[in-house]
């Protein structure tokens, strides 16, 4: 491994492969470079040796190598950069078409996410968060807004509101944990969520936000969830950027 401005060492993190398993070579090469882009032990930015030498080292194929690190760049974790090489992107995010939050996925996939409060506030409810929350046009909602970030890098915008019972949500709460946690703690039971995904440009302000070019692409998803009662607890309109963040889902034929 080629060492970044930071400085790297992977110490015995090949030393175990079991080259006699049934555990293919590249999936435990794949394995311990993914454990060790997760834990930091390879940093963002640091660039991996060539196939060639990478696979002389540890006694592989090329081939072996090859599809190891296109495992990485097929989770966003490496991309191929000419005139670079293969190079340690910030961890990227893949997120199952499930019923889960954000900041859940971050710390379930190795991240450290910190959340930024832009905008908390008590407001009438519009016609359309009405309509979403199932609640009289004009009545109090609590409106927020969050920059959701990642190791110090912006993955998210996220905006909510949430009817009535949650306006003592305190912003405190929301930059120490995510909104789903706090709901769940509060006794809140989520149990289904309507959401539909898309993509569009960056409107003005969330470029900026999310260090991205302007009117750069984002990716969508407008949600409402809703507990084991029916009721509407919280609608969402959340944006994403496209370089650290996609959704996954397996598709079955009938």
């Amino acid at each position: 491994m080629e060492q970044s401005n930071r400085g790297v060492s992977l110490g015995s993190l090949f030393d175990d492969l079991d080259r006699n398993g049934p555990i293919p070579l590249y999936y435990q090469v794949a394995s311990r470079l993914e454990q060790a882009i997760h834990d930091g032990t390879i940093p963002a930015g640091s660039r991996l040796e060539n196939e060639i030498s990478l696979g002389e080292r540890l006694g592989l194929s090329r081939p072996t190598i090859r599809r190891a690190i296109q495992e990485l760049v097929e989770k966003g974790l490496l991309v191929r950069r000419r005139g670079v090489g293969t190079q340690v992107v910030h961890g990227g995010i893949t997120r199952g078409v499930e019923f889960t939050s954000l900041y859940e996925d971050l710390r379930e996939g190795y991240q450290k996410p910190t959340t930024r409060v832009l905008l908390h506030r008590e407001t009438p409810a519009t016609a359309e968060v009405a309509h979403r929350l199932v609640i009289p046009e004009g009545a109090p909602v609590l409106h927020l807004r969050r920059l959701r970030m990642t190791d110090g890098e912006p993955i998210a915008i996220l905006e909510n509101h949430l009817p009535e019972q949650f306006l003592d949500i305190s912003e405190e709460e929301l930059t120490e944990t995510g909104l789903y946690l706090i709901l769940r703690a509060r006794g809140t039971s989520l149990r289904v969520a309507k959401q539909r995904i898309g993509a569009r440009r960056a409107m003005e302000g969330e470029s900026a936000l999310l260090k991205i070019d302007s009117g750069g692409p984002v990716l969508t998803t407008e949600r409402t969830a809703y507990n084991s009662d029916g009721l509407a607890i919280e609608h969402g309109q959340h944006c994403y950027r496209t370089d650290y963040y996609s959704f996954e889902t397996t598709l079955v034929s009938r």
